[in-house]
């Protein structure tokens, strides 16, 4: 079968790749719809990010959706044909970790498409994807793939939201306006905020960041005072998501929010610094965030729903095909904010 294979910075190949069968609890996917997302952008462009490095080919790949087209004989709760969003993430189910309750940290957790193991743990851009049964959660009918493989991200999201704490009646500032931290709006807004207040570097992506309902979309670097009325009074926001990784944009999270506020890190940008004096004075809860579980079901339901609108966060679905056109326009932030492969 096809899939979608980095062998290097800017070497991405459509290669033939072996297809295996199921196992017993195992389900096999056709894969339809299949996001790029930040990290697989970082393979593409860099080879990896931070320290991890690309040691062999690996297939790309975490935010997928496609129908059932086998399944293990022990496997009861889906059959051939049905429709699923599939979860990346496959924690081990027995280390300290996930006894505890947080399988987000395993120990020995297997994630599509990552390079922080070796072997690598190879990705889900592949035109049948071989999955636990408990990694694909069932979509309804007339529910579009392509929305279901939102699935990845906004669990993402929703996780975080968690760390923020009730949302309802908050102010909440969101820097960075990509398609995490335009997700995280519209989670604040489906969780109750009253106000919700974007940054970004770009444009575009605050344009859309009105069109999806927020108060105000502030370009920081056309106008690097525009937090100032916010910042009043030691500070308006009850809640902060920080989805740009960017040491400047936490920076001035801190300055504009309230004291006892909770800022929310969900961006990776390297090694930042940090207003330690600020975060003291204010007494500011700076939480990190990290994947998701249990989340991923949630976020299907909030999709099939229609709680959460994403349509218009998906910019173009590309051919596997074309899928050095599709990586290049995904990293044009000035034209994408999702960009889907079509297998």
């Amino acid at each position: 079968m096809k899939a979608l294979v980095i062998h290097g910075p800017h070497d991405l190949r459509v290669d033939e790749v072996a297809e295996a069968s199921p196992g017993p609890r195992q389900v096999a996917v056709r894969v339809r719809a299949g996001g790029i997302c930040g990290s697989d952008l970082h393979y593409y462009h860099q080879g990896g990010f931070g320290t991890v490095r690309l040691r062999e080919p690996m297939v790309l790949g975490h935010e997928v959706a496609g129908e059932v087209a086998e399944v293990g004989r022990e496997v009861t709760s889906l059959r051939p044909g049905d429709r699923v969003a599939v979860s990346p993430s496959l924690p081990c189910g027995a280390c300290r970790y996930c006894l505890a309750g947080a399988p987000n940290h395993c120990l020995d957790m297997r994630f599509y498409g990552s390079a922080m193991r070796f072997p690598h743990v190879q990705g889900a851009f592949r035109e049948v994807l071989v999955c636990e049964e408990a990694q694909a959660v069932r979509v309804p009918d007339g529910v579009p793939l392509e929305r279901a493989a939102f699935a990845e991200p906004l669990a993402v999201c929703l996780h975080a939201a968690r760390q923020a704490g009730p949302l309802m009646g908050a102010r909440v500032l969101v820097t960075g306006t990509g398609p995490i931290g335009a997700l995280a709006l519209l989670v604040a807004r489906h969780a109750g905020a009253r106000e919700v207040v974007c940054t970004d570097v770009s444009d575009a992506p605050l344009a859309l960041a009105r069109r999806l309902g927020a108060d105000a979309a502030l370009n920081t670097r056309s106008d690097p005072a525009a937090l100032e009325p916010w910042c009043a009074e030691k500070g308006t926001f009850d809640a902060v998501f920080e989805a740009s990784g960017s040491g400047a944009a936490l920076a001035g999270a801190l300055a504009a929010a309230r004291p006892g506020a909770t800022v929310v890190q969900l961006g990776l940008g390297g090694e930042v610094p940090l207003p330690v004096n600020v975060l003291v004075a204010k007494e500011i809860t700076l939480r990190g965030t990290f994947r998701f579980h249990e989340e991923f079901r949630w976020a299907v339901e909030a999709l099939a729903s229609g709680r959460i609108d994403v349509a218009p966060l998906l910019t173009e679905v590309v051919p596997l095909a074309d899928a050095r056109r599709a990586f290049d326009l995904a990293s044009d932030r000035s034209r994408a904010m999702k960009v889907q492969l079509a297998f």
